[in-house]
C-alpha cells in the first residue's frame, strides 16, 4: 500500500472547524453565551468527531484491512467504509442482527456496500461479547489479518485525536458539551482542554456505563485522569437511536431559529439539554457554552 493512499491531508478536512456564535434568548436571558462548534463541516464523508477518532486509527492501521462494528444505522461504519473508499484499503463491518442478513438494506448499510466495505451480519448474543479473545478470533480465522477498531471507534488512539478538539477550543468557552455514545470523544475533548475549561457530556443510551467508559479510555489513552469533565444522564429520550415528538419539535425549532441542520440521534439531544439546563439555571450568568455539532442528518 503506498504512503500516500495513507495522507489524510489530501483529503482536504476543513481544520480547525468553524466556531460560530448562536444567538439564542432562552440562553441570553441567564446570562448564558452559546457558541457552535462545527466539527460536522470537517468532511463531508468523514463528519464531526468520525474524522477525529478514525484519523490516528487509520494511520496506525497503515493500509491493511480495517475491521470494525455497528448496529443497522451506525454513523462510524459509515465513516469508515467512505474511508476505505477515500485511501483505498479495504473494510468489513460486523453488523449487530444476524436477521438483517436476508433483507435489503437500509440507505445506511447501504451506502457502506456501495463504498465497498464488507458487510458480516452476527446475532446479537455474538455481537455482545465482540471483545471477547474467542469471538475475536473467529472474526479474524473468517476475515484474515485485520486492524481491529472497536464499536465507535472510541479507543486509545481515538481519544488521543479528540485532544485537538480540546485544543482548538482552549480559552473559547467556560463548558464545552458533545452528545457521547461510547465516550471516546469525549475522553479526548476533555484532556485538551486548558485548565479552568470543563467538558460536559450528554450521553445518548441509557444504563448509566459511561462514566466508568471514559475513566478506562483516559487511563488507556493518558495513563490516567485527564482534565475536567461530568455527565448528565437524563437526555437519551428513551435510549440509542430513540427520539419523541417533543425532541422532533424541538429540533425543527432549533433549525429555524439557527439555519442549523439539526441531526437527531446525538446533536438534537445535546441542544435539548443545554437549553434545558440554562433554564435550569446550571450555567452561571457570564458563562458561555460551547456545543460540539458532531454530525449532520
Amino acid at each position: 500500500m503506498p504512503s500516500e493512499a495513507l495522507d489524510l491531508s489530501r483529503l482536504q478536512p476543513l481544520l480547525p472547524s468553524p466556531l460560530q456564535p448562536a444567538e439564542d434568548e432562552r440562553f441570553a436571558r441567564h446570562g448564558v453565551r452559546l457558541l457552535l462548534k462545527r466539527d460536522d463541516l470537517i468532511h463531508p464523508d468523514l463528519p464531526g468527531n468520525k474524522w477525529r477518532k478514525l484519523s490516528l486509527n487509520l494511520r496506525a492501521a497503515a493500509g491493511r484491512t480495517v475491521l470494525t462494528f455497528g448496529g443497522a444505522y451506525s454513523n462510524h461504519l459509515r465513516a469508515t467504509a467512505a474511508a476505505g473508499r477515500l485511501l483505498g484499503f479495504p473494510t468489513i463491518g460486523v453488523v449487530r442482527g444476524d436477521e438483517l442478513a436476508g433483507r435489503p438494506l437500509n440507505p445506511s448499510l447501504a451506502q457502506c456496500a456501495a463504498d465497498g466495505m464488507t458487510l458480516h451480519f452476527v446475532d446479537r448474543a455474538t455481537y455482545r461479547a465482540k471483545a471477547d479473545p474467542e469471538v475475536l478470533a473467529g472474526l479474524l480465522s473468517t476475515f484474515g489479518e485485520c486492524c481491529v477498531i472497536p464499536e465507535g471507534g472510541s479507543n486509545a488512539l481515538a481519544a488521543q485525536g479528540c485532544t485537538e478538539l480540546g485544543r482548538e477550543l482552549r480559552d473559547r468557552a467556560d463548558v464545552v458539551a458533545v452528545a457521547c455514545g461510547t465516550g471516546g470523544t469525549l475522553a479526548g475533548l476533555a484532556a485538551g482542554l486548558a485548565p479552568g475549561q470543563r467538558a460536559l457530556g450528554i450521553p445518548v443510551l441509557r444504563g448509566g456505563f459511561l462514566g466508568d467508559a471514559v475513566r478506562k479510555l483516559q487511563q488507556e489513552a493518558f495513563g490516567g485522569p485527564a482534565g475536567s469533565w461530568f455527565l448528565d444522564e437524563r437526555f437519551h429520550f428513551g435510549g440509542y437511536a430513540r427520539t419523541t415528538p417533543q425532541l422532533h419539535d424541538f429540533a425543527d425549532d432549533f433549525e429555524q431559529r439557527h439555519g442549523l441542520p439539526v441531526e437527531r440521534l446525538y446533536v438534537a439531544k445535546l441542544l435539548y439539554a443545554l437549553t434545558a439546563l440554562a433554564e435550569e439555571g446550571a450555567f452561571p450568568a457570564g458563562t458561555t457554552v460551547a456545543a460540539v455539532v458532531t454530525g449532520r442528518p
